[in-house]
């Protein structure tokens, strides 16, 4: 039986202090205000942010389901009373009201949305856009890049839905052109719940609309976005992750690109088996918080990185979180080796050095007696020490 606690918060105190180890639980608010203190502002100029709590808000939920540390501190503005949600308690708390859940998940979907709007001003001073010309950016690009296959979807979906476009004719003359020699799938959405894509085919593109969610049954999945004529990766997925959920649980079109990393089998969950699995497969609701939590937990830091002014620093802090994400156990004074699944070129992307600069800083980090980088891929000696070195990096030489 679901047994859940209520806690009393007099005014002033704090319920949450940033930087500390993970809780084991999150707190709704029923009744009383509280203030949410950052070191950082996670706000867009699109978005200001609204720090201020009331009854039926939630605080903690991202620690919590990803265990990792607090990212963001709160204070009682009123005496408060909260409820105490366990983390092993969560399954229990869906299945007996989902409207929690979908709160909590929706409320996720749109931060994510709202750190992606950060990530862009912050990291590429540059503004999100979805318009159908957006669309056609991306063709042009992948077509640039020789990529066929994102191209020619791309391509596909700016005709669809804008026929009449400026560029619909060179759109057109491009997708005939180039579809023959292409392997792209799924170009209209099909009822099959098990897709299968080929290394390099896009099974969504930004600014296209959609309503489907994928979990990665097999394979590797990369998330993209075009800014200035250059993509810049946001994140490698790998089997059991989610994504696509932002453009099902809001009814906008898509954010970012998805394109095949590998030969990919994904399953796809739209609105209709979305709302059945809500009510019934509560463990699988959990794993979908966990995982957003985790995603939006690693957005943070991301912009935490921006503020790095040395470029060497955001590429150690950038392995570093890769180490965070994979959940390598750090004990003090034990050497432990780790290898992570991206490119050099990827991890500078991701860090918005431009390409220019990159050629440089391989160059000095292919001498760098820690890290081994062969084969698209970067191998850490001690994931301790490069831990310790990106903490050095945040603290010491963040812009002012």
């Amino acid at each position: 039986m679901l047994q859940l606690s209520f806690v009393n918060f007099r005014r002033g105190s704090y319920i949450l202090v940033e930087g500390k180890p993970e809780s084991d639980r999150f707190y709704i608010i029923q009744n009383g205000q509280a203030q949410v203190i950052r070191e950082l502002d996670f706000s867009s100029s699109n978005n200001p942010k609204n720090n201020i709590l009331g009854p039926g808000d939630f605080v903690g939920v991202i620690p919590c389901m990803s265990n990792h540390n607090q990212i963001e501190s709160v204070v009682a503005l009123t005496d408060l009373v909260a409820i105490s949600v366990r983390k092993d308690q969560y399954p229990d708390l869906i299945a007996k009201n989902t409207a929690v859940a979908l709160k909590i998940i929706r409320v996720f979907a749109a931060r994510m949305r709202e750190m992606n709007e950060v990530l862009m001003e912050m990291a590429l001073q540059s503004t999100s856009v979805v318009s159908s010309e957006q669309l056609f950016n991306v063709a042009v690009f992948y077509d640039r890049d020789h990529n066929i296959d994102a191209a020619v979807y791309a391509y596909y979906h700016y005709l669809k839905t804008a026929p009449q476009g400026d560029k619909a004719a060179l759109a057109k003359q491009r997708f005939v052109l180039l579809q023959p020699k292409s392997k792209a799938v799924y170009l209209e959405p099909k009822e099959e719940m098990i897709r299968t894509y080929p290394m390099g085919t896009m099974v969504f593109a930004e600014s296209q609309p959609g309503q489907d969610m994928f979990i990665i049954q097999e394979g590797q999945v990369k998330i993209t976005k075009i800014v200035n004529n250059k993509e810049v990766v946001l994140a490698v997925l790998k089997k059991g992750d989610f994504f696509g959920e932002m453009a099902l649980l809001e009814n906008l079109p898509r954010s970012a690109c998805a394109i095949a990393h590998e030969d990919c089998k994904l399953m796809v969950i739209n609105r209709k088996n979305f709302d059945q699995m809500v009510s019934t497969q509560a463990q699988m609701i959990a794993r979908l918080t966990t995982t957003l939590a985790d995603r939006l937990w690693s957005m943070y830091r991301q912009v935490s990185n921006t503020r790095i002014q040395d470029p060497q620093g955001k590429i150690i802090d950038m392995i570093a979180l890769q180490i965070e994400k994979a959940r390598i156990p750090i004990n003090p004074g034990v050497q432990v080796s780790h290898e992570i699944d991206l490119a050099f070129h990827e991890i500078a992307n991701m860090c918005a050095i431009p390409p220019e600069e990159q050629a440089s800083l391989l160059n000095l980090f292919e001498k760098d007696q820690r890290l081994k980088i062969s084969h698209n891929k970067i191998f850490i000696k001690n994931c301790e020490e490069i831990i310790k070195l990106a903490t050095y990096y945040r603290k010491q030489k963040t812009a002012k």
